[in-house]
């Protein structure tokens, strides 16, 4: 017997998270609705999948209800990288709190279990290291980077309330920082930053001194920890850090980027945006126990791979 196809939404599908979610539910045979308002997210993303007759497009902003039938939602929807979520901060709150109630709203409605993209800038400029989802963060709620990190809380408030009050199924995922082929060039991401600067033969621009952390996940790894935490077992909600535990100084991602360019950058030194975390790495010790989860591909594979499709985009 063939059993009907589930119906997953995916807001901000046409991003450079949500495009890589829906090829993955795609492949993993289910019907894929991917609703986006093209804010960040662009069609050039999404358009090997649009003659995919599993998949359908709608353009929406989550700011407003939305009304369909589907059996489980991603929400994705919301600018996050500093480059485009302070270029309009009230509408990244609005989009982050407004965009939460609308979709708990319509899970609530139609009995739909609801996953929430939510971020590890929810720790701000973090006073435990590594960050474990106990801990409950240091951030600067009027600062240039609250709209992004403070609509992210408030959504994780929103989603733990609807659990509470309404018996919601709800997941949520803190992603770390992620990198990966469908990067915006000009998202002021230190990934694409490097290696657009890199390719193009200009100066790496640090900021600080560069001995600031990160710890970076490919998307495919990324993707599987999502796909894992919506099919786990109801009681496990999360939050969940979702992130590879490789912590590494921006310098030293500078000089990994300009190995395996080839290229003869030079480093060039500015000051420190406000707020900017000084360290950034995941404790993934639950999704490991709760998802069997932990990322498998190394920075050098990963790297070549974003670098490949910059050099292809960029030439053409």
């Amino acid at each position: 017997m063939k059993y009907a196809r589930k119906r997953v939404l995916v807001t901000g599908g046409a991003g450079f998270l949500g495009s890589h979610l829906c090829e993955r539910l795609l492949a993993d045979g289910h019907d894929v609705l991917c609703v986006d308002n093209f804010y960040t997210g662009t069609k050039e993303n999404i358009a090997h999948l649009m003659g995919n007759p599993y998949f359908e497009l709608i353009r929406h902003d989550v700011t407003f209800p939305l009304y369909l039938e589907v059996d489980e939602i991603f929400n994705l929807a919301c600018p996050a990288s500093p480059v485009h979520y302070q270029r309009d901060p009230v509408q990244t709150t609005k989009t982050s709190v407004h965009g939460a109630i609308n979709m708990l709203g319509l899970a609530k409605r139609i009995g739909a279990k609801i996953f929430q993209a939510s971020t590890s800038e929810v720790y701000g400029d973090p006073e435990v290291h590594p960050q474990v989802e106990e801990y409950r963060g240091a951030v600067n709620p009027i600062g240039p980077r609250a709209c992004y990190d403070e609509g992210k809380r408030c959504a994780e408030t929103l989603f733990f309330d609807y659990h509470r009050q309404h018996s919601l199924r709800i997941k949520v995922a803190r992603i770390f920082n992620t990198y990966g082929p469908r990067m915006h060039p000009d998202d002021g991401r230190v990934v694409s930053n490097f290696i657009v600067q890199a390719l193009e033969g200009r100066p790496i621009t640090i900021y600080g001194d560069g001995s600031q952390t990160r710890s970076f996940c490919f998307v495919s790894d990324l993707i599987e920890g999502f796909v894992r935490l919506m099919n786990s077992p109801d009681q496990v909600t999360g939050p969940i850090n979702l992130g590879n535990p490789r912590e590494m100084t921006i310098r030293q991602l500078a000089e990994t980027v300009i190995r395996l360019t080839g290229a003869r950058s030079e480093l060039v030194v500015k000051p420190l945006p406000a707020d900017d975390p000084l360290q950034r790495q995941p404790n993934i010790t639950k999704a490991k126990q709760l998802l069997d989860w932990e990322p498998v591909v190394d920075l050098d594979t990963g790297l070549q791979r974003t670098i490949d499709y910059f050099r292809t985009r960029l030439e053409a």
